[in-house]
C-alpha cells in the first residue's frame, strides 16, 4: 500500500521548557518501513507530558511535539506493514510490543526490548525525527507526538481497536486509565477484602481506585492535598479521604493508626520519590506491597531504610500497569463497550486544538482530571 508523500499539517510545538505551546505548520515525512501515519482524532494531556514540558533536566530536547495518549485513524502505511491498512481505528502506544524479543515472549514482562520507552525524542527504527520546520528537526515525545493533526509511529506502537469505540473517550486507555487498572489487577493483584491506600487522586490514582473496588477491596483510602478531589473520588471507589495538610502527624502514621498497622497495598501515583518512601511506610509488615506508578518531576533516587524491606514489605514499579499493550488493550476496549469499566467519568474538559495551552493551565492548577483535545476534522 502506498505510504503517501510529505504532509504539511498543524502541530502544537514546545520551543522551550515551560513556554506556551505554539501552533505551527510542520512537515511530516511519509512513514518509513514498518511505520504507520495516523490522522489524530483525539488526544488528551497526561501528567507525564506536563512533567517533561516543565523539566529543566539536561540535555533539553526542544523544539518538541508532546502528546502520547491518543486515538486516530490510519492514513497510510510504510513498507512491510501488513497488520494495518488505511481507515483502521487505532490507539497510540508510548511503549510498544514487538512480539518477538525476550520480554515480549515472557508472561512476566511488558518491557519490550525493541520498542520500549523512547526518551531521546527520536523514532525507534533509525533514531531520526519525522517532523521538521523549514528543514530543521522537531523532536518526538515517547515516539508518539500526538499534539499534531498527523503523526507517525512504529506499527508496534499502535493497536487496532473496534471501529464502534468512541475515539473521543477511548483515547484515555492509551495511558492513564489502563495504567491504573493494570497496576491494581496485574501488578498488585489486589485481593478481596483488602485495604488499599492511594497517594494522588488524579486519573491514574482514581483508576487504581476503580480497579481496587472491582476486586472487592473493603477500604480504599485516597490521599491528596487538593480537597476538591475528595467528593468526586468516591464515585471511583475511594471510601476514605485524607489530606496530609489537615493532620499534625505524618500521613503514614495516620494511615498506620487507622488501619491497625498499615494497608495491604499502597500506590504512589504522584511522581514524587519521597512519597514512594511514605507509601512504603504506610504498608503493613509481612506482606504489604507498594507499587510506584508516578513519573518523578526532579529527584529520581528513592531512599528507603532496609528495615522496611527486611520486615516483609515489597516495593515494585509499574509501567503501563503491566499490560502488554497490543495484546491486552483490545480486551479493555471491549470491557468499556460492555460498560464494565468507567472511562467517560475521567473526562472533565473537552477542548479544541487551538486551546491546548488551557489544558496545561488546568492541570497545573489541579482543576482537571483529563482534558480531551479534539483535533480539526478537515
Amino acid at each position: 500500500m502506498s505510504s503517501g508523500g510529505v504532509i504539511r499539517c498543524k502541530a502544537a510545538v514546545a520551543w522551550a521548557a515551560g513556554e506556551a505551546l505554539v501552533i505551527e505548520e510542520v512537515e511530516l515525512s511519509p512513514p518509513q518501513p514498518m511505520e504507520i501515519r495516523i490522522k489524530v482524532v483525539c488526544t488528551s494531556l497526561c501528567r507525564s507530558d506536563l512533567t517533561a514540558w516543565l523539566s529543566q533536566a539536561q540535555p533539553q530536547i526542544f523544539p518538541r511535539i508532546f502528546g502520547h495518549e491518543a486515538s486516530g485513524i490510519v492514513e497510510s502505511v510504510g513498507e512491510g506493514v501488513t497488520e494495518f491498512e488505511t481507515g483502521d481505528h487505532v490507539l497510540t502506544l508510548f511503549t510498544g510490543e514487538c512480539m518477538s524479543c525476550t520480554h515480549c515472549a515472557s508472561d512476566k514482562s511488558n518491557m519490550c526490548q525493541v520498542l520500549g520507552l523512547e526518551r531521546q525524542g527520536l523514532m525507534h527504527s533509525d533514531k531520526q525525527t519525522r517532523f521538521s520546520i523549514n528543514g530543521n528537526p522537531v523532536y518526538h515525545y515517547c515516539a508518539v507526538s500526538s499534539f499534531s493533526e498527523y503523526t507517525i509511529v512504529h506499527s508496534g506502537c499502535a493497536v487496532k481497536i473496534s471501529s464502534i469505540a468512541p475515539l473521543d473517550k477511548i483515547c484515555l486507555l492509551s495511558c492513564g486509565v489502563a495504567a491504573g487498572l493494570g497496576a491494581a489487577w496485574k501488578v498488585a493483584n489486589i485481593s478481596q477484602g483488602s485495604t488499599v491506600v492511594i497517594f494522588g487522586l488524579g486519573t491514574v490514582g482514581l483508576s487504581v481506585a476503580q480497579g481496587a473496588k472491582m476486586r472487592g477491596a473493603s477500604r480504599v483510602i485516597g490521599v491528596d492535598t487538593n480537597p476538591e478531589k475528595s467528593e468526586g473520588a468516591k464515585g471511583f471507589g475511594v471510601t476514605e479521604y485524607l489530606n496530609p495538610n489537615e493532620h499534625d502527624e505524618p500521613i503514614q502514621q495516620v494511615i498506620n493508626r487507622i488501619t491497625d498497622g498499615g494497608a495491604d497495598y499502597a500506590f504512589e501515583c504522584v511522581g514524587d520519590t519521597g512519597m514512594v518512601t511514605t507509601a512504603l511506610q504506610s504498608c503493613c509488615s509481612g506482606w504489604g506491597l507498594t507499587v510506584s506508578l508516578g513519573v518523578p518531576k526532579n529527584k529520581a533516587e528513592i531512599a528507603v531504610h532496609y528495615g522496611l524491606l527486611l520486615s516483609g514489605r515489597t516495593l515494585t514499579g509499574s509501567l503501563f500497569g503491566g499490560w502488554k499493550p497490543k495484546s491486552h488493550l483490545p480486551s479493555l476496549v471491549d470491557m468499556y463497550l460492555r460498560k464494565e469499566i468507567k472511562i467517560d467519568e475521567y473526562i472533565t474538559h473537552n477542548l479544541q486544538f487551538e486551546d491546548i495551552n488551557k489544558a496545561f493551565e488546568l492541570m497545573i492548577q489541579g482543576k482537571c482530571l483529563r482534558c480531551v483535545i479534539h483535533m480539526p476534522t478537515n
